[in-house]
């Protein structure tokens, strides 16, 4: 038993807010089926290299343990199969741009009718309305609009976007779990619902601190490079090899920091005692930890901070985490067979439950792998028929 195993998703989303979104409901058990156009299907099969056997590494990240079909939408047959699918289905995902769904007689209140137990869930860049409405979002143009690079960089230095697509993830984060309330409002109601979520809103929600401190302040939040606007010290550091990272979240773990680096007195400094007043002395304190610390190196510093209960850690690369021992026992790296690379490693599932396990069953499919599957089992058609289609370049 799977935690959501009794649902049936249809997936029409591409490139990665909506398929992070599937994803996080196929881990869990959901039954998806991802919908690709024939003969291109989603955008990030040929953001490459690095490719395995043909497969991109990036589609490859968001797309496992679901079942992939091809169908024009653009062709009256395919609009007509889309339709017997949404019959069964419990959700609906889709990130096209606002009115494409419409345009095909496909938007939400047409299959709600079709479907009135349907979770009808449509990602955009800025939201259903509004001004913005309709404008195409992309997560690195979000970044930047919607001011995640204005903090983000070298204090001196220009707006910077994180390594890692923050706002497409975040968003599909928030989309799962629009979908998952939804699902439980219909067990009351018996009734589905439009989930809206959109990149735009979903970076002003996690904002959260940075925002709220913004509003409440109403001076404008500025880039600290590796700080923290509010808590001090909370930032990287050199030591006499390496930079490292140090998180000193409250007074008693200042004092403990003090006295591991030989400089007690600091904790008694009334421009250090508390972390209002390091906030506001930060130039003059950060120089005398520096100075400490440049005078051993990491591993010296990362052990005295362990045994004191300080939060520390090495800045790791990608590489070193993905083969780190606790990384691994945790099942975060796994391997699964694949048709086409014969075995390929995706990242793990992150949650872990002790009833019903959620994880990796099987690899993101290739191009219209389950298409005959698809439309045999669960629409009934034979092979002559899914040959036809075929041929008219439906499937």
């Amino acid at each position: 038993m799977l935690p959501l195993d009794n649902l049936l998703v249809i997936d029409l989303s591409r490139v990665l807010a909506g398929p992070y979104c599937t994803m996080m409901l196929a881990d869990l058990g959901a039954r998806v089926i991802k919908v690709e156009q024939p003969g291109s299907g989603d955008d990030t099969r040929a953001w490459g290299p690095p490719f395995a056997a043909g497969e991109s590494a990036y589609y490859l990240s968001v797309n496992r343990n679901k079942l992939g079909i091809t169908l024009n939408l653009k062709s009256e047959r395919g609009r007509a199969i889309l339709l017997d699918l949404v019959k069964q289905a419990d959700v609906l995902v889709e990130n096209f741009k606002l009115g494409t769904m419409e345009s095909w007689g496909l938007g939400c209140e047409t299959l709600r009718t079709a479907n009135p137990r349907l979770v009808y869930c449509g990602i955009s860049g800025y939201g259903a309305d509004g001004p913005d409405a309709g404008k195409p979002g992309y997560d690195f143009i979000l970044q930047a609009e919607a001011g995640l690079m204005s903090i983000t960089g070298p204090v001196d230095g220009p707006p910077t976007k994180t390594g890692a697509s923050l706002v497409d993830i975040t968003t599909g984060m928030f989309a799962a779990s629009g979908i998952l309330a939804a699902l439980h409002a219909r067990a009351r109601t018996g009734a589905g619902q439009r989930v809206d979520v959109s990149l735009l809103e979903s970076h002003v929600a996690w904002l959260a601190n940075v925002g709220e401190s913004c509003l409440v302040s109403g001076q404008r939040p500025h880039r600290h490079g590796n700080g923290h606007p509010t808590i001090v010290p909370y930032q990287t550091f050199r030591a006499s090899n390496e930079h490292f990272a140090l998180g000193v979240g409250n007074d008693p773990q200042f004092r403990k920091l003090c006295a591991v680096i030989g400089r007690p007195e600091l904790a008694d400094d009334a421009r250090f005692s508390a972390n209002p007043a390091r906030v506001q002395h930060r130039s003059e304190l950060i120089p005398l930890l520096q100075a400490e610390f440049e005078k051993q190196p990491s591993a010296h510093w990362l052990e005295k901070f362990n045994q004191a209960g300080i939060p520390a850690g090495r800045i790791k690369n990608i590489d070193e985490v993905l083969t780190d021992p606790q990384v691994l026992h945790r099942q975060m790296v796994v391997e699964v067979p694949h048709p086409t690379a014969g075995t390929v490693k995706l990242l793990g599932v992150p949650y872990k439950f002790s009833d019903t396990p959620a994880g990796v069953r099987f690899a993101p499919p290739l191009l219209g792998q389950h298409t005959g599957e698809v439309l045999t089992n669960m629409l009934g058609m034979n092979a002559e028929e899914i040959a036809s289609l075929q041929a008219e370049g439906v499937v």
